[in-house]
């Protein structure tokens, strides 16, 4: 964010962007309703500054970082839709096998953020993989506005299972150990519980502010979880004192963080919801979580 202050926004405004962002309202009824709230210096352009994502300038991880060994790979996807692209990045001269990520994007395919994001894992000593869930579709089409509309004509449980497949890539690649976690934001944080329902080789799971389990499904998780999540974001948290109630019952180990005044999505640095302090320390967590139990 530029210009605008964030703590001039009123919480309405972040409430309308997540509905428009999660496909609960078009754009026009966005742009409609947020032009009520455009008051004082406030006006229309500078709110969308303040919530709408900046790939410009915003990335951490260059493309052509030359620490890293970076390329897009494809592998099978086994819903019969072809072949699924990911970014596949690790540290250069690495001459030992390394344990691996699954970077999981949010609901609007492999952009630019989750591309530096798989990079970050790579940085921090990882071979990691962020597989676009769009591939059958296209792939990302260049806009995230496109990229949730496309993801919303896919079947939830298909894209599911691109991402364990992702998985078994990961696992078997010459240059990993065998010993694979995942890590996922929004979308990518109820992929990455689901996964940890589903594989019972996943080493770790580490969803950021994403959907959970049923109750029911809790019993199948054998992977340690680290869960994050932000104190303003209620249509997530809603969700948690049964899952975490489960997770208890069932004696599961986890370990949860609540973020104070921080909004849903308060890792990505390429909006206006970004939370520096808050992002840094989750992020700090994970790579220790994922340097604890991959090894």
């Amino acid at each position: 964010m530029k210009n605008t202050n964030k703590e001039a926004i009123q919480q309405e405004v972040f409430d309308l962007y997540d509905d428009y962002a999660h496909n609960r309202i078009d754009r026009r009824s966005f742009m409609d309703k947020l032009s009520v709230y455009a008051i004082g210096g406030l006006t229309v352009p500078a709110l969308l500054q303040a919530v709408m994502p900046d790939y410009e300038t915003k990335i951490q991880v260059q493309q052509n970082d030359p620490r890293l060994n970076s390329e897009f790979v494809e592998y099978d996807s086994p819903n019969g839709g072809g072949k699924i692209k990911g970014l596949l990045s690790r540290p250069v001269g690495n001459k030992q096998a390394l344990p691996g990520i699954v970077v999981v994007h949010e609901n609007r395919g492999l952009n630019p953020h989750i591309e530096d994001v798989t990079r970050r894992a790579a940085l921090a000593g990882f071979i990691a993989i962020g597989p676009d869930a769009l591939s059958p579709l296209g792939g990302y089409p260049g806009n995230d506005d496109a990229g949730r509309e496309l993801q919303a004509k896919r079947d939830r449980e298909e894209m599911l299972q691109d991402f364990i497949a992702a998985f078994e890539y990961l696992k078997s690649h010459p240059e990993c150990t065998g010993k694979v976690g995942v890590v996922g934001f929004c979308f990518g944080g109820w992929v990455s519980n689901m996964m940890a329902v589903r594989l019972p080789d996943l080493m770790a799971a580490v969803p950021f502010y994403g959907g959970q389990p049923a109750a029911e499904e809790v019993p199948n998780i054998k992977a340690p979880l680290l869960l994050h999540f932000a104190a303003m974001d209620k249509r997530v948290n809603e969700g948690w004192p049964a899952y975490a109630a489960a997770l208890q019952d069932n004696n599961k180990e986890y370990s949860a963080h609540l973020y104070p005044d921080v909004q849903h999505g308060f890792h990505n640095d390429s909006t206006g919801r970004y939370d520096y302090p808050a992002a840094q320390l989750a992020w700090q967590r994970t790579i220790d979580f994922f340097g604890w139990k991959l090894g």
